[in-house]
């Protein structure tokens, strides 16, 4: 298993905060990294625009990977011809059909999509330490993570209530400061960012936990290349999460 230029680098496995001595928060990012939804994330998009224009948008091929909701649900339309100020009045009717939809289809995405190698195994293993939160980090608003999840199983090791969501902010670059207040407020846990880890599979998911000085590990399972995520300065890159032991060795002690 492939590991990044950074991936000893580590703080010491201490007790912090005021829930069961928590000392690691791993904010999982969900689609490319957790799933995939087997393409019906991307027809539900089309339908939902096409359901608030009256029309089409047309064949539009713009990348959703590392992205939120909302940026590209506004690049969607923006390619249907719509002006900023215009787009921006749509966005809400879009994303609320959006939400209805993939709710809809969130058996068709059980049928054609996928639970990533390791994540249930790795997920478990993280749920039986008491010194480790799991939640998400993800573009997705959180009606739709939250489906998506359930979709796949995947529910009951994730603290979804702490997570941070395309519904948050469009800007993903915002996220990991929202988790980190949610889980303070509502889980009492004083968790600094040497311990907490970011998991995603774009460079997009990287520049969030850098711009929280947070850590982060890249997994090759995704939207991106495993050369493309070696270039990085990202703390781990993996090919997958499938060495279940060596992937929790890595986000509880910080090594492998």
């Amino acid at each position: 298993m492939p590991v990044g230029p950074r991936s000893t680098a580590a703080s010491s496995h201490r007790p912090a905060g005021q829930d069961g001595g928590v000392a690691r928060l791993v904010l999982w990012d969900i689609d490319g990294t957790l799933l995939r939804g087997g393409g019906v994330a991307g027809d539900v998009f089309d339908e939902a625009v096409t359901a608030v224009l009256g029309r089409h948008p047309g064949d539009h091929r713009i990348p959703m990977g590392g992205k939120t909701d909302p940026q590209i649900a506004l690049e969607i339309l923006a390619y249907a011809a719509l002006e900023e100020a215009e787009a921006a009045a749509h966005l809400p009717a879009v994303l609320e059909a959006l939400e209805r939809g993939l709710e809809a289809a969130a058996d068709d995405m059980r049928r054609h999509g996928v639970v990533l190698p390791g994540v249930p195994a790795v997920l478990r293993a993280l749920d039986g330490d008491p010194a480790v939160r799991s939640t998400v980090l993800t573009g997705n608003t959180q009606a739709n993570a939250v489906v998506k999840l359930a979709a796949f199983e995947l529910t009951p090791w994730i603290d979804v209530e702490i997570g941070a969501f395309g519904s948050d902010d469009a800007d993903r670059i915002a996220l990991v400061p929202v988790a980190l207040e949610r889980a303070r407020r509502l889980r009492g846990l004083q968790i600094g960012p040497e311990d907490v880890w970011v998991v995603g599979d774009t460079p997009r998911d990287l520049a969030c936990a850098r711009a929280a000085d947070v850590r982060c590990a890249l997994v090759a399972t995704g939207h991106s290349s495993l050369d493309e995520l070696r270039g990085t300065d990202a703390d781990a890159v993996l090919e997958d999460l499938s060495d279940v032991d060596a992937v929790v060795k890595l986000l509880t002690l910080g090594e492998m």
